[in-house]
């Protein structure tokens, strides 16, 4: 059972009455998503909803095995839904696209043999995504935003962990998709370097303003990085509630708002509590 929460809580933002409602740039509604082992056929997620518009930084929250990584594939296109649809633009996506491009969590997603500039440019070349002069602009443009210019030609076997993640970002950026997927991809990184770049990234965002679907097992990440939360009970992954939390971030860390929330938000995702028939979203 999914249970009903309030959203009043600190960091949320009432809509303005009568205010136009954008269209969403990517809409996921009443999403089921399977996938089979070799002993069980198994339901990742169970009728899941919410929109995603233009500029968001929206977070798919939730414990270990409640599907926010399937569910991020089914917006990739890697997996498709048994029930429901899942739709960019308005149209259903059905297969992997350029307009989504993906962060995972491992280092190891650089092409070992390429240099960083390579990395970042060969994406663009294979795609045809735009001339090839385009692509070598492109390519050394998100470099720089990801302060990595003066590494353009070292090989991936040289640079840090923290490093080869601002690649794959400045990689998957140089694209520049509809939407930004991004799978975890500080939760290898020591407790220094995973602040830096949720700092970074933020940054980045401020300064090109992309839409970005963030997945973490992290509360306190998900306050810091996201405008929007989507908290998912455990397996398999329902929506427990969506937040608002835009006005909450690093400077708020010790703040009453944000540790209330924190606690909040703990308690909504592990407690016992079940009951009601909805989730929340914020007026």
């Amino acid at each position: 059972m999914i249970v009903q929460e309030d959203h009043a809580v600190a960091g949320e933002r009432p809509a303005c009455a009568g205010a136009p409602v954008a269209e969403p740039l990517l809409s996921v509604k009443g999403v089921t998503l399977q996938y089979k082992t070799p002993e069980h056929l198994v339901t990742a997620t169970y009728r899941v909803s919410f929109d995603v518009h233009r500029a968001d930084r929206f977070v798919l929250l939730g414990p270990s095995g409640c599907g926010k990584s399937t569910l991020l594939k089914g917006v990739a296109g890697f997996v498709t839904p048994v029930e429901g649809s899942i739709e960019l633009n308005g149209r259903a996506i059905s297969r992997p696209g350029a307009d989504r491009m993906m962060v995972f969590q491992e280092f190891d997603q650089l092409l070992p043999w390429k240099t960083v500039f390579q990395n970042v440019v060969f994406p663009m070349l294979v795609s045809g995504t735009c001339s090839r002069s385009e692509a070598k602009d492109r390519a050394l443009a998100y470099i720089g935003k990801v302060n990595l210019l003066e590494f353009r030609d070292v090989y991936p076997h040289m640079l840090s962990g923290g490093m080869k993640q601002r690649v794959a970002i400045a990689r998957a950026m140089a694209m520049e998709p509809d939407v930004l997927l991004m799978d975890e991809p500080f939760a290898a990184l020591d407790a220094l370097t995973r602040r830096r770049m949720q700092e970074e990234l933020l940054q980045l965002w401020d300064d090109i303003r992309f839409t970005m679907l963030f997945v973490t097992h992290s509360i306190e990440e998900a306050i810091i990085i996201g405008s929007r939360i989507l908290a998912m009970s455990p397996h398999p992954g329902q929506v427990r509630a969506e937040l608002n939390t835009h006005d909450l971030g690093y400077s708020e860390r010790d703040g009453a708002a944000f540790m209330a929330l924190n606690r909040r938000i703990h308690d909504m995702l592990f407690s016992e509590r079940t009951g009601g028939t909805g989730h929340d979203k914020p007026n």
